[in-house]
């Protein structure tokens, strides 16, 4: 039974991400706030109260209870996952690579069990995981792979919805990536989780060409002509409201914009930095196709603020009141 069938409130487990970044911190600074939620915080306990209170927070957790509900008179349940070595904030290690992996395992198992009804991550380093061993392309593909499904990622920033056909890949690797079969199934997730989540009856989906002026005719490339004009077509049969092959330069004009519920770019730097230069500071990441809510802040773990007390919580923020809001 999930969650909020037991509860009567979305249950919200909350990552904690990489240690020695700005997510410990940022989940004491929301732990005070009002959500009409369950907050269960997945971390290491110890790491969390130093860090408030390194911030000048007192921060009060109690065990995680699956069937008692949380969030109230200011405590917050955890899921405590300890630590390889100590962490100090702004310097990775290693050796916590397995800690925040662990972290990850056990909030996608609480949420395809239905103990949690969404998850909202804090930032983690790939980098640092990479290094310690462990093949990890980021958070989208870690869920996706556990849940075994497809999922695209999208960002959201109040009205504007950015989704992308390809995400963290080299330039030169992007046009190889986007076939006819792999650009329908973006397309379809899309159109099925802004309808789910969104409760967009007919989404109206803007396709992104690949090159400028949306490939000029096939003079500036044909990715357009061969691949992304035929797949809008057969899904307009079925019966999606899809727009493009537009260029992206003129797709992102405000007039234009009004008539789109969502956008699908077809590279991660193509669509991204708009949408951050719109809404950075309470842009959402949300993972479309899992069988749950996933969202994500919309920065990076910040090691030269982690610690200091400047990291803004406004994205964390933002990604708890949409995950229940999509939760619901």
């Amino acid at each position: 039974m999930p969650a909020a069938a037991a509860a009567e409130r979305p249950r919200i487990a909350l990552t904690a991400g990489e240690p020695a970044g700005i997510g410990p911190e940022l989940l004491g600074a929301i732990s005070a706030g009002e959500f009409a939620a369950d907050l269960v915080f997945i971390g290491n306990a110890e790491l969390l109260i130093e860090r408030a209170r390194a911030d000048g927070r007192q921060l009060a957790l109690d065990a995680h209870d699956a069937g008692t509900p949380v969030g109230k008179s200011g405590r917050i349940a955890v899921i405590d996952v300890p630590l390889a070595v100590p962490s100090r904030a702004g310097q990775l290690d290693r050796r916590n690579a397995r800690h925040v992996l662990d972290i990850l395992a056990r909030a996608a198992e609480g949420a395809q069990s239905g103990e949690f009804d969404a998850i909202v991550t804090a930032p983690v380093h790939k980098g640092i995981i990479n290094d310690a061993g462990y093949a990890f392309s980021g958070h989208t593909g870690f869920f996706a792979e556990r849940a075994d499904c497809e999922v695209v990622m999208m960002l959201v920033a109040d009205r504007l919805r950015v989704a992308l056909a390809t995400t963290h890949l080299p330039l030169s690797a992007v046009p190889a990536a986007i076939t006819c079969e792999g650009l329908a199934s973006t397309l379809r997730i899309l159109h099925a989780d802004l309808r789910r989540h969104f409760a967009i009856e007919q989404p109206r989906i803007a396709v992104l060409g690949l090159n400028p002026h949306a490939g000029e005719g096939g003079h500036m490339g044909r990715e357009e002509i061969d691949t992304i004009t035929p797949v809008i077509e057969q899904l307009r049969d079925e019966g999606l409201n899809l727009i493009g092959p537009l260029p992206a330069d003129s797709a992102f004009v405000p007039r234009h914009l009004q008539h789109f519920d969502a956008v699908l770019a077809m590279y991660h730097d193509q669509g991204l930095p708009v949408l951050k230069h719109a809404g950075f500071g309470h842009a959402v990441n949300v993972t479309l196709g899992l069988p749950y809510v996933r969202t994500s802040v919309d920065h990076g773990t910040a090691l030269d603020l982690a610690g200091s007390g400047r990291a803004d919580a406004g994205s964390l923020r933002a990604a708890v009141q949409l995950a229940i809001a999509l939760a619901g």
